[in-house]
């Protein structure tokens, strides 16, 4: 069963932060939808790194190098 974005918490969130920031309709799921790929690619790069390290689980040391790859190459 698919849930929905947290929309309500996503736009108080972003109004915390950054208050003088006028947002669109849709902004609140742009975010949302930005998060699950990072953590899709997150997931991905974790599971090679496991994989190379020819270990069947995923360990916090397999995700931590796979955030500093992904956060490298987002960074822009």
């Amino acid at each position: 069963m698919k849930r929905a974005a947290p929309r309500s918490t996503l736009r108080r969130i972003i109004k915390t932060h950054k208050p003088q920031l006028r947002l669109a309709t849709n902004a609140d799921l742009l975010v949302h939808l930005n998060f699950l790929l990072f953590l899709h690619r997150l997931a991905e790069e974790a599971r090679t790194n496991a994989f190379e390290n020819k270990s069947k689980i995923i360990k916090s040391e397999h995700t931590i190098a796979a955030a500093k790859v992904i956060l490298k190459k987002s960074r822009g």
